[in-house]
């Protein structure tokens, strides 16, 4: 027996009562158990009478019983009553004596109930993606720039423009961590990437000439393992350089590669740049129809797919302070309440994202095919350098298979609203 009870949009309160007969069968059966494991002073291993069973495990076959059935009539009360739960049910109100009914009630979130409206109509103004001429020659030139020599240079003062093949030592202040030492490196004299102070201390500096100096880096410094730290720098100047950058004509292109003339290879960079505008004015669009999207639809979302999406978040930007460098120690440091609380908005947006293209893919008959998924399993295991099956069986133990589904689903939705959007 059950009664059910809507406490808001999202959630649900189930009170259930599972029968008396039930409960006694179930614990029956924990006690036969334990009679087979039991071993008590006096008795023989499985010849423990069941009084004394009940006696000297009274809490432990209450704590069993109840993990057994809740769970169960749990479950069999929300398919019933057509509640298909997106939380694990807080029990509350538990009532477990022998002989009697057990009862609880159970409160759990369920997804909201959404009425997608307008979405056919969605229009965004789409980014002009023609490539000018200056754009090919600025890639053109960056070419030049990834090819360019390094002659060495006449004995003289470092000046604006030089580069100085050096190494250093950097020592951080009031820390522990190990110095950073760097053997062979190239710094540009005034260059927009060289940090200020190795600038002015180095300019002036000659070949086989040493500088002392200190840069303090700010906190939010994009290599996290300098961020808001204060390094001395002892440098010592190898030689003075000059970039040479190769001339932009035929023998270049035919270097980079199976090009037959600087005009074939005009013509790739080009087609090239035209792809990656191409690419982010379709993210763009996708972006802007799906913060619309929301923009038209206010409803409640349940806490737990939030807090799920801010654990995804986080777990993201754990890994990119990783491989930025980022010590485990130093992240264990963080804010993480506050952190939490930074990435709520945006997980309210992505969850209500997910929703409503789901709602969109199941009007339009949207699906993906097993065909589609093998291809996503087969792209995973090219990246992974593992084989098909192996990736295939670790996310079917991963319970991942339905969520690439799901993403692609939602991939797919997108573009429809992308393409009805033009």
């Amino acid at each position: 027996m059950a009664t059910a009870e809507t406490k808001a949009n999202c959630k649900r309160e189930i009170a259930v009562e599972v029968p008396a007969d039930i409960v006694s069968q179930q614990t029956e059966s924990v006690i036969q158990k334990l009679q087979k494991a039991a071993r008590l002073p006096g008795f023989r291993r499985g010849k423990v009478p069941a009084s004394v069973i009940r006696q000297r495990f009274a809490e432990e076959i209450k704590s069993e019983v109840v993990e057994a059935l809740v769970p169960r009539w749990f479950r069999q009360e929300a398919e019933k009553q057509g509640l298909i739960p997106v939380s694990q049910p807080r029990v509350s109100d538990l009532h477990v004596e022998l002989g009697e009914p057990l009862r609880f009630t159970a409160t759990f979130e369920v997804l909201p109930e959404i009425e997608v409206a307008g979405y056919k109509e969605l229009r965004v103004e789409k980014a002009d993606t023609a490539v000018s001429e200056p754009e090919v020659d600025d890639s053109l030139n960056h070419l030049r720039e990834q090819h360019a020599t390094f002659l060495v240079g006449e004995d003289r003062p470092l000046q604006d423009g030089d580069f100085a093949q050096v190494s250093f030592e950097g020592r951080p202040q009031g820390a522990e961590a190990k110095p950073v030492n760097v053997d062979d490196v190239m710094v540009e004299i005034g260059g927009a990437n060289t940090l200020a102070e190795f600038t002015a201390n180095l300019r002036g500096a000659r070949p086989g000439e040493q500088r002392a100096f200190d840069v303090s880096y700010a906190a939010d410094f994009s290599d996290q393992r300098l961020a808001g730290k204060t390094l001395s720098y002892t440098v010592s100047v190898k030689a003075i350089k000059q970039k040479q950058l190769p001339e932009l004509d035929d023998a270049f292109a035919k270097e980079l590669g199976t090009f037959a003339s600087l005009e074939e290879l005009r013509q790739k960079v080009r087609e090239s740049l035209e792809h990656e505008k191409q690419h982010a004015a379709e993210r763009a669009s996708k972006e802007k129809i799906v913060d619309e999207l929301v923009k038209q639809h206010e409803f409640e979302v349940p806490e737990s797919l939030v807090e799920h999406q801010i654990d995804l978040r986080l777990e993201r930007g754990l890994r990119a302070l990783a491989a930025q460098g980022m010590r485990p120690e130093d992240m264990k440091r963080m804010d993480f309440a506050r952190l939490r609380a930074g990435q709520r908005e945006a997980a309210v947006q992505e969850v209500k994202a997910s929703l409503l293209l789901d709602r969109i893919a199941q009007a339009e008959n949207i699906e993906v095919s097993d065909q589609e998924i093998e291809q996503e399993i087969a792209a995973l295991a090219e990246q992974t350098k593992q084989p098909a099956e192996a990736v295939r069986a670790r996310l079917t133990r991963e319970g991942a298979l339905d969520r690439i589904r799901n993403r692609l689903r939602h991939d797919k939705a997108l573009d429809f609203l992308y393409r009805r959007s033009a």
